[in-house]
């Protein structure tokens, strides 16, 4: 049932503060560590280091998750074992924070392009200066689709196959994705980061679409229609969303999902924020299910 504790914990209270969240401390490290990463003259040296920075950090995280899983938590009454491992699971995975996010860019789109541009910079890396309001749309839509698999469903996933340790690793390694995963300056030393969260995101990805797409969009074609996007995972969520809605999902010269569909309005923004609340909560549903049932056979 901790997973439904999380779930709660984040619906009602969102995030917690800064100085108290394992995901900023994770960032800290990460933060420290990505100028000494870079400092190798040759590619290799910046590989070598930066898988080597990033092992350390995944090391440091999965100590502390098996310390505290092992040698708190299981120490205390069953009751406070589900709280406990809730409210730490509660900080690996962000509904709240991600609806009002997107949520937001519809708002700020209401009073300008520019001020929708502004507000979408907040959920993507794209350059977004000459973005129009359909293009700013569609960010905010493909971010909602791709971040449904990183701050929710691979969260869960990783819970259910290795408890806290793997929910925790899973956060760092998309921290580090996130931070050092991107082309130019930091390919060679980010380089581990990303084929990492590739791997560790392969699976979640593609049960993401398979929740977005059910029961009107099928698997085959929503992979078909994800091999077009430039991320190996992102494609699956991304690829649903917009077979699901019939809209057309696109980032600017580089990729065009379902061609073939409209424009996406404000109404579909509507509709695709109650779509991942619902696709969430069923997941939320399913893996304390799971979860119960893998206590009783132990």
């Amino acid at each position: 049932m901790s997973v439904i504790v999380a779930g709660i914990v984040d619906w009602w209270l969102g995030e917690a503060p800064a100085g108290w969240h394992p995901v900023r401390w994770m960032g800290r490290y990460l933060e420290r560590t990505g100028s000494w990463i870079q400092r190798p003259a040759t590619d290799r040296g910046k590989l070598v280091a930066g898988g080597a920075a990033w092992l350390g950090g995944l090391t440091g995280v999965a100590v502390a998750a098996l310390g505290i899983d092992r040698f708190i938590t299981r120490r205390l009454p069953p009751g406070m074992q589900v709280l406990i491992r809730g409210l730490i699971l509660k900080q690996m995975l962000s509904l709240r924070l991600l609806l009002f996010e997107v949520q937001s860019v519809e708002t700020a789109l209401d009073v300008s392009e520019e001020e929708g541009r502004r507000q979408v910079r907040r959920i993507v890396s794209r350059d977004t200066a000459r973005l129009t309001s359909v293009e700013v749309r569609e960010s905010a839509l493909e971010s909602l689709a791709e971040n449904l698999a990183d701050s929710v469903v691979a969260p869960i996933w990783w819970y259910l196959v290795a408890g806290l340790p793997g929910a925790m690793a899973f956060r760092y390694v998309n921290t580090a994705d996130a931070m050092w995963g991107y082309r130019g300056e930091m390919e060679w030393p980010g380089k581990v980061a990303a084929v990492a969260d590739d791997i560790a995101n392969f699976v979640p990805a593609r049960i993401t679409g398979v929740l977005i797409g059910a029961p009107s969009v099928g698997p085959g074609r929503i992979g078909a229609e994800a091999t077009k996007a430039t991320s190996p995972n992102g494609g699956w969520p991304m690829a649903a969303l917009a077979l699901r809605l019939g809209v057309r999902l696109s980032k600017p010269g580089t990729y065009v999902l379902n061609p073939a569909g409209r424009p996406p309005t404000p109404g579909d923004t509507r509709s695709a924020l109650r779509m991942a609340a619902g696709r969430s909560a069923a997941c939320l549903m399913a893996a304390a299910l799971m979860e119960e049932a893998g206590r009783r056979d132990r």
